[in-house]
């Protein structure tokens, strides 16, 4: 019998599941089966054992049997109305952000931006048809355009091409928007960010989004942890949105004697500044074992159940 994922039956049965990776590596499809039984169809790394035995599945790596299936999972439906599809586009432009960091702004034909959620992510399929994921790193907008930003990899084929052979002009393709990484409602809650690295592109997104958001429906106060190993992973200075009390807590794991910042990691530096989270909701985006730990940590310090959001990344398996 020929058996698909999970997601792709959800979708022909016009479902939305969430999803980032779709590998099974990032977790962030986990949920729990009320009723049915599924068969695993690829890797389910990120659930432990606990939880297999406790009916957790990814949705992702996962189909269903014959029989009806119940699933305890949040409700993302929104995404059915930012269905991904593939658009030509142009190059507008290159800044270079940090030493390994650049800065890239697509311009897409008239009536061809696409329609995405702050926070979401997106492919590029660049020369030779090498397709990478980017966090889309800008709100929606009237200019129709989408800025990312592209972490220098050694060795790497598409950030070869960013960094040494691109130019404003040249055709590339975008596929998206992907991925279940958005903002939920906030409305009065303490809103936290966490990101370590490029992680922080979906938050600038998600900032600006904030801002278009009315009076009611903003948090109470908002964070952002934003980490690296020095000073020039923190390639921007984040603009404050309006509407709510922000505060930045910038947090650096190798800096030198002259910072006076926090030191180690974003989830630790969290966790030392609060020590309730009952009225928080949390967003983390970046490495894998940041977002793995930060969820372990979090649910240890009593943050709600389905107040903890992520998009892991999760790196290519060929550069």
């Amino acid at each position: 019998m020929c058996r698909f994922s999970m997601q792709r039956a959800a979708r022909s049965a016009g479902v939305v599941l969430q999803h980032s990776c779709r590998t099974g590596r990032c977790g962030a499809c986990k949920c729990r089966v009320i009723q049915g039984q599924t068969q695993r169809l690829g890797s389910d790394e990120s659930l432990s054992v606990a939880e297999k035995v406790q009916g957790w599945i990814l949705t992702c790596t996962f189909a269903a049997a014959d029989s009806e299936l119940q699933l305890d999972t949040e409700d993302v439906s929104i995404l059915a109305n930012y269905p991904a599809r593939t658009t030509p586009c142009r190059i507008d432009g290159l800044e270079l952000l940090a030493p390994d960091v650049m800065r890239v702004t697509l311009r897409f034909p008239p009536n061809g931006a696409p329609l995405y959620l702050a926070g979401q992510y997106a492919d590029v399929i660049g020369p030779g048809g090498i397709r990478r994921s980017y966090s889309i790193a800008n709100a929606p907008d009237a200019s129709g355009k989408v800025e990312l930003h592209v972490r220098r990899v050694p060795g790497g084929a598409l950030s070869r091409y960013w960094f040494e052979q691109a130019r404003a002009g040249d055709l590339l393709r975008l596929d998206g928007p992907k991925g279940s990484f958005y903002l939920r409602d906030v409305a009065g809650l303490d809103l936290v960010f966490m990101a370590t690295g490029t992680g922080y592109a979906p938050v600038q997104a998600m900032l600006a989004a904030l801002t278009a958001r009315e009076l009611s429906e903003q948090p109470r106060s908002i964070t952002l942890y934003w980490g690296g190993r020095t000073p020039a992973d923190l390639y921007r200075r984040p603009s404050a949105p309006a509407g709510a009390a922000f505060r930045f807590v910038p947090v650096l794991s190798r800096a030198d004697n002259s910072w006076s910042g926090a030191r180690g990691y974003v989830q630790h530096a969290l966790l030392a500044d609060r020590q309730t989270f009952d009225s928080s909701a949390v967003y983390a985006c970046g490495s894998m074992t940041m977002i793995a730990d930060a969820s372990t940590v979090l649910e240890g310090a009593g943050l709600p159940n389905r107040r903890f959001f992520s998009d892991a990344f999760v790196s290519s398996s060929a550069h």
